[in-house]
This record gives structure tokens, sequence and C-alpha cells, in this order.
């Protein structure tokens, strides 16, 4: 199919239609006349490489969407508007999200142009009906956090990093500053694969817990093309199923149970039992010392940094499971609200790891791409400058880091001319 002016007119018209924008919002957002647009849709005035990078990126489209042979009419940007038509249309939320398109599609062409595939791990896909009320989807969320463990290998024990389990199964894993609405985002797409989105700014253990949460969408709920967790939306089934999943994958009830035996608690006050001796059974009964069973705000501590937990989630979890009591929690959350949980772990010498560091975890990820990639003449050197950008580097400290790396030096003559670069 021959890509003449008229059909780029046609298709940035389908587009701007696709997410609901007018002619007027879109100039407005390229700061040019309402007219301009007009006339670009209508074919009678060419789009600039400039202009058209602009809109593809309003549109929430890849730049070559609009080049290529075959165009789809909705793309990840139009489904998440259809999916979740009130949230997802607020300003802040939409850019957002064009900016987690933006920088999933920079992670997709650096692995395409590093010849990166990842088709040989792809994310398992488990197919269940709906749920059809709250404790339907609780029990999907847990009992497929219990088998995607066994898939994994993982057991009852405490999970790694979360990115790079992610990274491990073929989801790429991107930070971006969201709306405080928003914990994080999910799409899924044909040149992106699984991509998910937590927010940047959230604590680290939040964080996680978000990134284990979007990844249940990825399992579960793959055939929407994309989700936005909101916090107004937290009533619903498919968000609940993924925090139920988030609970069981992260503090899996077995392992949970084996910590909490392992400090010499979690059995029953009293306990009892039967022997068989071949004619009939010797009752016993045994007790354990009052109190001996309590879990105290000490044990919390030292669950959640076991897990990599907050003290809250564990606090809850707990509850959950059955381990301590509605009165107990109300209790000993409230030691910890008054600052008790932080100061056991600090006298038990249990730090954080810093948070600055851990909010740029997959910033060596990019840079280290983008460097391999500029190494061999596939991305410019503006290229890798637009790449720090997105990971809070600086124009200054990705010149630091070209020199550091020795590549300007050793590798500039030696490099191939510069391949033709994608957005």
């Amino acid at each position: 199919m021959a890509i003449d002016q008229a059909e780029i007119a046609r298709r940035l018209r389908a587009a701007r239609e696709a997410c609901g924008m007018t002619q007027e919002t879109v100039a407005e957002k390229l700061e040019v006349a309402r007219s301009t647009i007009a006339q670009i849709e209508l074919g009678n005035r060419e789009v600039s490489g400039l202009e058209l990078d602009r809109l593809a990126y309003l549109y929430g489209r890849d730049l070559r969407e609009f080049l290529q042979d075959q165009f789809r009419e909705v793309d990840v940007l139009v489904a998440l508007l259809r999916a979740d038509p009130e949230g997802a249309r607020g300003e802040k939320v939409l850019d957002a999200v064009r900016e987690c398109l933006a920088l999933g599609r920079e992670l997709a062409n650096l692995d395409q142009l590093l010849g990166i595939s990842r088709e040989v791990k792809s994310p398992a896909t488990y197919r269940l009906p709906p749920p059809s009320g709250r404790w339907e989807a609780i029990e999907q969320g847990a009992r497929i956090a219990t088998e995607e463990r066994r898939r994994l290998g993982l057991g009852s024990s405490p999970l790694g990093e979360m990115a790079e389990l992610l990274d491990t199964q073929g989801v790429r894993v991107g930070l971006v500053e969201l709306p405080e609405e928003v914990s994080g985002l999910t799409v899924v797409e044909p040149h992106l694969g699984a991509f998910v989105v937590a927010h940047k700014r959230q604590h680290w253990l939040r964080r996680r817990y978000s990134l284990a949460h979007e990844y249940a969408h990825v399992l579960l709920d793959r055939d929407r093309q994309g989700t936005i967790s909101r916090a107004a939306d937290r009533d619903s089934l498919i968000e609940m199923r993924a925090n139920s999943f988030a609970a069981a994958f992260l503090m899996p009830e077995t392992g949970v149970r084996e910590f909490v035996a392992q400090l010499g608690k979690g059995r029953a006050s009293r306990t009892h039992a039967q022997v068989f001796d071949g004619v009939g059974v010797v009752p016993a009964e045994g007790r354990s010392e009052p109190g001996s069973q309590d879990l105290k705000l000490y044990d919390v501590v030292l669950l959640a940094h076991h897990f990599s937990a907050s003290r809250i989630f564990a606090l809850y979890r707990l509850r959950n499971l059955r381990l301590v009591t509605d009165a107990e929690f109300e209790s000993l959350r409230a030691r910890d609200e008054e600052g008790a949980g932080d100061e056991i772990a600090r006298l038990l010498d249990l730090h954080e790891p810093d948070h600055t560091q851990a909010r740029n975890e997959f910033r060596h990820r990019v840079m280290a791409r983008a460097l391999e990639a500029y190494r061999r003449g596939l991305i410019s050197q503006g290229k890798v400058i637009h790449l720090g950008k997105t990971v809070g580097l600086r124009r200054d400290d990705v010149f630091e880091l070209l020199d550091r790396a020795g590549i300007e030096e050793s590798d500039e003559e030696a490099r191939p001319p510069r391949a033709e670069e994608h957005r």
C-alpha cells in the first residue's frame, strides 16, 4: 500500500478521533493554529517530521505506525480510554500514560536495535472466567499467585528484586512520575510486549507491591491491552483480584506461617489429638503458656523485613491469615503508627535501602543499552541524551557517563556510520 500524504493525513485524523480529541485541543498542545491541524488532516499541508513525532506522542502511538503498510485504528491509548473512560481522560493521567508509552517504546526500540529478543521468555497466561463477586476475585488472585510461584520454582521464600523478576519473564518495567491517584499501569501491545509501570515517587516497598499488582494484570488481564490502577477503582473485581495476587505472591501463606513458627509462635493456645493404638484411640491435649503465642510488634518488624514488605502490609497479611485477631491488629497498628516500629527496626539494625538509589533502580537497564547502541553506531549522541533524560540524567551527566565509559576516546573512529534512528 502506498503511504502518500493523503494516507498519512487520514491516519492522523483517525488517530485523533479515536482518542476523542478535537482539532482545537491538538492545536493547543502543539501551539499551532487549528487551521494548521485541519490542513494537515485534509492532506493539503505536508506534515514535518517533528510535527509527526509530536502528534504520535500525543496520540500514544509509535511514529512508525503512520508510515507502515498496516495501520491499527485502535491502539493502546484508545483501549485504555475505552476501558476506563472516566479515569483515563483526566489530563494528568493522560499525560502520564503518554509518557509511559513513549518510555516503553524507547526500551523496545533499544532491545530491537541490539538484537535482544524477549520471545525466549514470555509471561505466562492464566485464562480464568471474570470473577462473579469479591470472594471469587480474592480466591482467584491467591490461587494464581500460588500457581505462579510454583511455576517459577520460588517455593515459599521471599522474592528478590521485583523488576529483575519481571524482566526474566519478558515483562519490561518502567518508573514514571504518575498522578497521586494512580499507583501503576499495565500495557500489552505487539511492539511493546508486556510493559508495567510503577509510580516513581512511591516508597520503594509500595512500588514493590505495585509491580506485583501490575504483574497480576499481565498474567490475568492481557486481553484488555492495558489497565490503569487507580485508588478510586480499588473495589473493582479485577483490582481486588490483582491485590489478592500481590499479597499472596509477595507474602505466601506457607512462608508466613513457617516464619512465624520459627519464632516459636502461631500455634493454638490449646490443641487436641487422638492416638490410635490398634483397638481404639487415646485422647491427648496440649496447652501453650498463656500469652506465649501472641505476636508482638518486634515479630511484625522481623516478618516485614524478611519479606521486604511494609509493616502495615505484614499486619494485614497476618490478620487475613488469622494469625492475629482484629483487636491485636488494631493494637499493633497503633503502636507502629506511634513510631515504635521504626525504632525497633533501627535498634535491630534492619536498615532500608537508599530511597533515591531504589527510585532509579532501572536507570542502569536503560543507559547500559543506550551506551551499547551508541558504541555500535545505532543511535546518535542526541538520542543518548534524550534517553538519559527519561531516567533523570542531566545532559552533563550523560557527557560524563560517555567520557567515563571511554566510548568517545576509543570507539568513535571504529563505529560504523550511524543507522537510522527510531523515536
